[in-house]
């Protein structure tokens, strides 16, 4: 299961569904490497079996649509996010797949190359994606065995210099607890 950066139940065309959110703030976030071989028995079972789990999503979307070339062999978190998008669909659990862009996050500055405007975020995940998703499969909805799937492309400027992390102390417990508040 990956880890997502939002994972949250919704209402899809008055479904249940899932909303999915794969978050970057800068160029280096997006990897092309693929999933690194494991060094254990077990980890090489689990390896085959998402092999095969990407391999069956890949040709589930391709009778959608042509141009899908997920591979565990590269681009394996762009392909690993579609596979199982792909697959809760399959089950019949509506998804919104999410690429978002966090805009002008200077702050990241010494990790990466920030995205300055939604243009460029956009041009920057389609380039990513390019020979694994069909251009043509960036927002708008597939129906798979009749339950939709949106891959989308936004982004958002979250002004964190306008932002402080407020600690608050829990009265059931010693821990603190954080939030961050925002003046937006």
């Amino acid at each position: 299961m990956p880890n997502w950066d939002i994972a949250s139940t919704c209402t899809i065309e008055g479904k249940k569904g899932l909303l999915l959110v794969e978050a970057k703030a800068h160029d280096k976030e997006l990897s092309d490497a693929g999933k690194s071989q494991p060094t254990t028995p077990n980890g090489q079972l689990n390896h085959e079996r998402i092999g095969l789990a990407i391999d069956q999503a890949n040709s589930g979307l391709t009778g959608l649509l042509a141009g899908w070339a997920l591979s565990r062999g590269s681009n394996y978190q762009l392909s690993n996010r579609f596979a199982w998008a792909w697959k809760l669909a399959t089950l019949g659990v509506p998804v919104i797949l999410v690429y978002l862009g966090f805009l002008n996050a200077m702050e990241m500055l010494d990790r990466g190359q920030p995205f300055k405007t939604h243009t460029a975020w956009e041009a920057c995940i389609r380039n990513h994606a390019k020979n694994r998703v069909p251009d043509d499969a960036w927002n708008r909805k597939l129906e798979i065995n009749g339950t939709p799937v949106w891959f989308l492309i936004r982004s958002m400027e979250l002004g964190l210099n306008k932002c402080r992390l407020v600690f608050h102390k829990s009265k059931t417990s010693s821990l603190c607890n954080a939030r961050i508040k925002c003046f937006l």
